[in-house]
C-alpha cells in the first residue's frame, strides 16, 4: 500500500496533515521526527510538520535526513521549511512582525508541480514567529505573499518542496489542492485507501493473525468498540466473545437498548450487571484521576472474571484508534497525561492475553466510514463519543446512585431534545455535568436550594479541537425548562460556551 510518512516536530496541526492526506484516499502515518520508521518501498514521500520551536533554538528538533532528502519526495511545512533553509546555508530570523493568520499568495509559479491549479491571490494560513530572510543559491521561490517573499520554494535538482504556511488548515483555501499535488502528482500515490479496501485487508489480516483462537472483546456501546467487534465478527465469527459491562454510569436505558442492538447484529455478546460493584469503589471518591483509576481497575477485574469463563481465549480485542496511539508518544517521549482512559498500554500482565486492535490505524471519522460500509445502523455509528468512565466524570463530586439517576434524567432530556429538533447530527458531542454547587431558587411559593447542571455541546471533527455549538436560544430555553420541571433536585441550568483549547470537552 502506497504510504506517506508525516514526521511530527510537535505542531498542533500534525494530525490535520495526516487526516487531509487520508481524505485523498492515501494511507498516511505519523511518527516522531526522532523515531523515523524503516523507509520501505511502500513509502512514496515524507512530510515535515510545523513545530512550536524556532529552528535557531538550542533545543530545536533536528531530523536525520540522510535517507530522505534527495532520495524521496519531501514536503516541509512551516518549521520544516525554515529548518531546510537554514540547513542549506540560508538565514532564518525572528520576524519583525509576527506572521500569524490569513495571507494571500500574490506570486505563484504555476509551472511548479506543487503549485499546479492554485489561483493567484489564494488565501493561506500563516502561523510562525520566525521567517526566512535568505535562501541558499539552489533554492527556487515558488510562491510569495506581500510580506513573506519566501512563502514556498523548491530545491533545484530534488523533489524537495517547502512552504511557510499551513495547507492542512481550513483557512488555507487551496491547501488540499497543494497536498494532492504533492502526494498524487509528485509522489505518485494511488488513491486506493478506502473503507472497502481497509475492510478487505483487515479481515484477511485478522484471520491470519487469530487463526482458530478465541477473542474476548469488551463492548462499551461506543462507535470504536462496535466497529471493532463487527470487523472481528466478519473475520472470525463465533470465535469472538463480546462482554458488555453495565457499570451503572451509562446513559438512561443504554445498557438494555444497546445490548439488544448488538444481539440483533448477530454478535456473540454477554451482558454483565456490575452497577453495585462500581458504586461501591466510587463511594466518597472526588478526585477525577482517582475516579478513572477506580473505574478502570474495577472494569478489568469484572472483565477478567468473565473472560476466564471463556475457555482457551487467547486474544483481547480493543477499539484502540489512531489518536490514542499518537497521544501515547510524542517528539519528546511519552506525552503528558491529561486523562488516563486511553486503551493503549492498559492491559495488566495477569490477564495473559495478546492484543488485537483492528482500528489502531484509523481516525474517528474513518472509523465511522468503515462502520457504515460494514452496514452498522446509524443509531450506533452516528452516536456521539461518550467518555470511558461514563457519567462518573460528569458528576463533579463523589458518585452516588442518586446523583447518577439525576444526571441520567437530565442527560436524557437534553439528548432526546437534540434528536427531536434535528440538532443531534450537527453536534460532535453533547452531555451534561452535575456541578458540586447548589443555588437558591423559587418554585411556586417555596424557596429551593438544589443542584446546578451545565449543558455542553461542541462541534469538532476528531475531538482534538472543538468549538461550542451555537444552539438556538428557544431550544435551550425549552430544555432548561423541561429539566427544572421534570428532574427533582435541579433548579438551575447553565450552558458552557468554552472552546477547546483552552477548555477540554469534558470538565474532569
Amino acid at each position: 500500500m502506497d504510504t506517506i510518512i508525516v514526521l511530527d516536530f510537535g505542531s498542533q496541526y500534525t494530525q490535520l496533515i495526516a487526516r487531509k492526506i487520508r481524505e485523498l484516499n492515501i494511507y498516511c502515518e505519523i511518527h516522531p521526527y526522532n523515531k523515523i520508521p524503516a523507509l520501505t518501498s511502500d513509502v512514496k514521500g515524507v512530510v515535515f510538520s510545523g513545530s512550536p520551536y524556532s529552528c535557531n533554538a538550542p533545543d530545536a528538533p533536528v531530523p536525520e535526513m540522510s535517507g530522505i532528502k534527495g532520495k524521496l519526495p519531501l514536503l516541509a511545512v512551516c518549521y520544516g521549511a525554515q529548518y531546510l533553509a537554514k540547513y542549506g546555508g540560508g538565514s532564518v530570523q525572528q520576524s519583525k512582525v509576527r506572521e500569524y493568520g490569513r495571507a494571500n499568495l500574490q506570486f505563484i509559479d504555476n509551472g511548479n508541480p506543487l503549485m499546479k491549479d492554485v489561483p493567484a491571490g489564494s488565501q493561506v494560513w500563516m502561523s510562525h514567529g520566525d521567517t526566512i530572510e535568505r535562501l541558499p543559491d539552489n533554492y527556487r521561490v515558488i510562491c510569495s505573499t506581500d510580506s513573506v517573499k519566501y512563502a514556498g520554494y523548491q530545491i533545484e535538482g530534488e523533489e524537495t518542496y517547502a512552504i511557510q504556511f499551513h495547507p492542512e488548515v481550513h483557512h488555507s483555501v487551496d491547501g488540499l489542492t497543494i497536498l494532492k499535488n504533492f502526494v498524487v502528482g509528485i509522489c505518485g500515490c494511488a488513491q486506493s485507501w478506502t473503507p472497502e479496501s481497509f475492510i478487505e485487508t483487515t479481515v484477511a489480516e485478522l484471520r491470519a493473525k487469530v487463526g482458530g483462537d478465541k477473542v474476548v472483546l469488551g463492548l462499551s456501546g461506543g462507535v470504536d468498540s462496535t466497529v471493532a467487534a463487527v470487523l472481528l465478527n466478519r473475520a472470525i465469527g463465533h470465535q469472538l466473545h463480546c462482554i458488555f459491562v453495565d457499570n451503572g454510569l451509562l446513559r438512561k436505558n443504554e445498557f438494555e437498548g444497546v445490548l439488544e442492538s448488538y444481539r440483533d447484529m448477530g454478535l456473540n455478546v454477554k451482558g454483565v450487571d456490575a452497577k453495585d460493584r462500581f458504586y461501591s469503589v466510587l463511594a466518597g471518591v472526588t478526585d477525577p484521576e482517582k475516579k478513572r483509576k477506580a473505574i478502570g481497575k474495577t472494569f478489568i477485574d469484572v472483565f477478567d472474571a468473565e473472560a476466564k469463563m471463556i475457555t482457551d481465549a487467547k486474544w483481547l480485542g480493543q477499539g484502540t484508534i489512531y489518536p490514542d496511539v499518537i497521544e501515547s508518544s510524542s517528539v519528546k517521549g511519552p506525552s503528558q497525561t491529561i486523562k488516563s482512559h486511553h486503551n493503549v498500554g492498559g492491559l495488566p500482565d495477569y490477564m495473559k492475553l495478546q492484543l488485537v486492535e483492528p482500528l489502531r490505524s484509523l481516525f474517528k471519522d474513518e472509523v465511522r466510514r468503515v462502520g457504515r460500509q460494514l452496514g452498522i445502523k446509524n443509531e450506533l455509528i452516528g452516536r456521539h463519543p461518550f467518555p470511558g468512565p461514563g457519567l462518573a466524570i460528569r458528576i463533579l463530586s463523589d458518585v452516588t446512585p442518586e446523583k447518577v439517576h439525576i444526571l441520567q434524567e437530565v442527560d436524557d432530556i437534553f439528548i432526546q431534545g437534540l434528536r427531536d429538533n434535528g440538532l443531534y447530527d450537527q453536534v460532535w458531542q453533547a452531555g451534561c455535568m452535575l456541578l458540586p454547587v447548589q443555588s437558591v431558587g423559587v418554585m411556586g411559593d417555596e424557596r429551593t436550594y438544589e443542584s446546578v447542571v451545565a449543558l455542553r455541546a461542541v462541534e469538532s471533527v476528531d475531538g482534538m479541537t472543538a468549538d461550542w455549538c451555537h444552539l438556538p436560544y428557544d431550544f435551550l430555553a425549552k430544555v432548561s425548562n423541561d429539566i427544572i420541571n421534570r428532574v427533582k433536585g435541579v433548579n438551575r441550568v447553565v450552558y458552557d460556551i468554552s472552546s477547546k483549547p483552552p477548555a477540554t470537552i469534558e470538565w474532569e
